[in-house]
């Protein structure tokens, strides 16, 4: 897991698992982001493929930071939106969203393209809304 945060509140994260990667500075990156104190959306293109298995160090250090970090997770993280073009693979995922809504705290939310998730990201967050709204209450066209 890497991120990407140079667009924030519209933070790209790679699920590919990379060998020799650090776990504890992808946390370190994701607690920076938590620190901002302003809700954010994760975006992925790259879907977990499951060939990795997660150590018993690791699950036990994610298993600590989720409980550190629980409560300003499921305030700050607006949703994780996964792009995946293949119609078969997101009803797959979409089964698997529920589980992670429940360890994660936050939803997953599925796109056909990253044109689509931007349009749901961009909805999701409270201050693009109202950066969008002119005085007179009409939107904005971005």
């Amino acid at each position: 897991m890497s991120m990407n945060s140079s667009q924030f509140p519209f933070v790209w994260i790679s699920l590919a698992h990379e060998p020799g990667q650090d776990s504890q500075k992808d946390f370190d990156e994701f607690e920076a982001n938590l620190k901002r104190g302003e809700p954010f959306v994760l975006l992925s293109d790259s879907a977990p493929t499951g060939d990795h298995d997660h150590s018993k160090e690791e699950k036990k250090r994610t298993s600590l930071w989720m409980k550190k970090n629980k409560a300003e997770l499921r305030k700050l993280v607006i949703a994780m939106i996964l792009i995946e073009p293949n119609t078969a693979k997101r009803l797959g995922f979409k089964a698997f969203s529920e589980v992670f809504a429940k360890f994660w705290g936050y939803p997953l939310i599925l796109a056909s393209s990253t044109d689509a998730a931007m349009e749901i990201a961009k909805g999701l967050l409270p201050t693009h809304n109202e950066a969008n709204i002119n005085e007179s209450g009409m939107t904005n066209q971005t």
